[in-house]
């Protein structure tokens, strides 16, 4: 099999939806761009499928595509993949579970039920989501990089 290409146009249908336009000219509706590595790698490798699934194209790296180009496919990004990241957590109704979040995000404030300890992951050092009841993810990138107060909250937690 061989590679898909990586000469291709983006364009957007009248209702939003990605369109990619293949080195032969052939039109791929309701395309959708995918991660590789969304945690570990967020800029590395990734693919734009077609609405069954099959690679259309694959990215190396989003900095080698046309300003243009990236631009639609950070959209299409942003559009599929909802991962807040948690930067302090303002305070904790409990800290027995559940509990209800007080927080900060790049999103905004944000309000959310923790089910219980296990709702926190590890991944890495310093690297951690949190599901809220609702099974929306929060990303912790930098456990150190927070504020005192949101580490010592935490703390109480893991």
């Amino acid at each position: 099999m061989s590679a898909p290409n990586t000469v291709f146009d983006l364009q957007r249908d009248a209702f939003g939806r990605l369109i990619l336009i293949d080195a032969e000219g052939q039109r791929h509706e309701g395309v959708v761009a995918v991660r590789a590595f969304p945690i570990a790698a967020p800029d590395e490798g990734v693919s734009l499928v077609d609405g069954d699934g099959h690679e259309l194209a694959w990215i190396e790296r989003l900095s080698a595509l046309a300003p243009a180009q990236r631009e639609q496919v950070e959209q299409a990004l942003e559009q599929r993949e909802f991962m807040p990241v948690l930067q302090r957590l303002i305070g904790v109704s409990s800290f027995g579970t559940p509990s209800t979040w007080d927080v900060q995000t790049d999103r905004g404030a944000a309000r959310f039920v923790l089910k219980g300890e296990e709702d926190i992951r590890r991944l890495g050092p310093g690297l951690l989501f949190v599901n809220d009841a609702h099974g929306v993810q929060y990303l912790i990138r930098d456990l150190q990089a927070m504020d005192k107060h949101s580490r010592k909250l935490l703390d109480r937690f893991l």
